[in-house]
């Protein structure tokens, strides 16, 4: 598929009552352009399932990084306490301004994400709501019949419901040190027979759509599909990260990386509705070069860089609903306003998008989301403030540059080695890595971390010999 048929999966009305009048004279031009729809100034966008009838806001409400007691969230702290005053405030709001779909597992916020949700969601009535959360049976010890089956149960429970509206196989596509994808496919869900048991769940009106989120080998994504093809299992809907980024170049930033716009097509083909995540890229395209973001405040000055992200990602009228983790109500007063209502990306926006993307892959930036999901480190790396760290300075534009003798070239060396002590304790640096790799198969973006490690400390040896 290629841009001007992206376009074309916009819907036809939206497009109709939200046309971006561009007082562009050409495609390098960046004349800010006039919007005949004002972001918030509307009703929440919504999309329908075509399985259910479901009637779904565009944003739906990532549960992973719920606020904690005394600031952050819980993906950052996991081992706070849910702020569930705050976590309740934040859910009144969505709802009371559109947002309708809640997104959560039982591994998020170290398990306390569903019994947050629950109690939050719980004080307003069941059909105001649609509830997504996820077989998340990641460790050995919960491969069983049993063992995955109790966590469904409990999901129910912690939920305080006797139905689930959208449950995900969680992470389709991975792989351990022992296994590779699909020896653990067939773990978690084949062997132990739990996804016929999900099946029969469904049938019984237990769980009222059925579909995968998918991270990792593009084989076992392929291998679902052709099963839903031959009718040996069918997909309600699947989650997908989809970002303008990822769209066309998720395999470059990794090559075990699968591109949106494959992902995308290969479930708009055959009706199946796609849950996106990772529309920013674990906030990657919120941060962007300096100059990046000057040249999107120059066609749209009033509007934040983050917005080009959220309505690329919902603008394909295959999207049910484009999921945001956000810990607090600035956050989500922000993503209501960017979809009430949604305007649909432009063909002449996509063009500049594109360019955009070209120019972030050719930065050696960590694809990291800091999902945690590497950590703990048996050896104290905090390797997600390292990644942190390394592609703040790339987009900032505070690497050291130019001419090594130059007075400005050190003191930019001077500043990146103090900053890089002050957000990352010396013990906790890249050159402690050993390599056991022990981070590199938990990894959702399927970085290969000590590789990177080792890439960020040799960067930083060279600068610190100048010295």
């Amino acid at each position: 598929m290629d841009r001007r048929e992206f376009i074309k999966h916009i819907g036809g009305a939206a497009v109709a009552t939200s046309v971006v009048l561009s007082a562009c004279k050409d495609n390098n031009s960046e004349t800010p352009i006039v919007k005949d729809i004002i972001d918030g100034q509307g009703e929440m966008t919504y999309r329908t399932n075509p399985n259910t009838g479901d009637k779904v806001s565009i944003l739906g409400y990532g549960m992973m990084r719920l606020p904690v007691e005394g600031g952050g969230s819980g993906r950052d702290n996991p081992d706070s306490e849910i702020d569930q005053e705050m976590v309740n405030e934040e859910v009144d709001y969505a709802l009371e301004h559109g947002v309708n779909y809640f997104d959560t597992s039982p591994a998020y916020c170290k398990g306390k994400s569903e019994h947050a949700t629950g109690i939050a969601l719980a004080r307003h009535p069941r059909d105001s709501y649609y509830i997504a959360t996820k077989m998340s049976n990641f460790s050995p010890s919960t491969w069983s019949r049993e063992a995955s089956i109790n966590m469904f149960e409990n999901s129910l429970k912690e939920l305080q419901t006797d139905h689930i509206d959208y449950l995900l196989l969680h992470s389709i596509g991975g792989s351990t040190k022992e296994l590779d994808s699909h020896e653990l496919f067939n773990a978690r869900f084949i062997d132990n027979g739990i996804l016929d048991w999900l099946v029969e769940q469904k049938n019984a009106g237990r769980i009222r759509n059925l579909g995968f989120s998918y991270h990792g080998d593009v084989a076992i994504y392929d291998m679902l599909l052709q099963w839903h093809d031959e009718g040996k299992y069918h997909w309600d809907f699947a989650q997908i990260e989809l970002n303008y980024l990822d769209w066309n170049y998720a395999d470059e930033l990794n090559a075990r990386n699968t591109d949106a716009r494959y992902l995308y097509d290969e479930l708009n083909r055959r009706g199946i509705p796609s849950v996106i995540m990772e529309p920013l890229l674990g906030g990657r395209l919120a941060s962007l070069p300096d100059h990046i973001v000057k040249r999107m405040q120059e066609r749209e000055p009033e509007t934040p860089v983050a917005r080009w992200a959220f309505r690329f990602a919902g603008t394909p009228e295959g999207i049910l609903t484009v999921l945001s983790g956000m810990t607090y109500m600035e956050h989500l007063k922000q993503n209501v306003e960017t979809y009430s209502p949604l305007r649909p990306i432009s063909e002449e926006e996509d063009a500049f998008l594109m360019k955009i993307a070209e120019e972030i892959v050719e930065l050696p930036l960590v694809p990291c989301t800091a999902c945690n999901y590497c950590m703990p480190c048996p050896y104290g790396l905090n390797i997600p403030a390292i990644f942190a760290f390394y592609n703040k300075s790339i987009t900032e534009d505070k690497m050291p540059a130019g001419n090594r003798e130059a007075r400005e070239y050190h003191e930019a060396r001077k500043r990146f080695l103090i900053g890089l002590d002050r957000n990352v304790p010396g013990m906790r640096q890249a050159n402690h890595c050993i390599g056991c790799n022990q981070c590199a198969p938990h990894c959702p973006q399927n970085i290969e971390i000590p590789k990177q490690l080792q890439r960020i400390d040799d960067y930083v040896e060279q600068l610190k010999l100048q010295g």
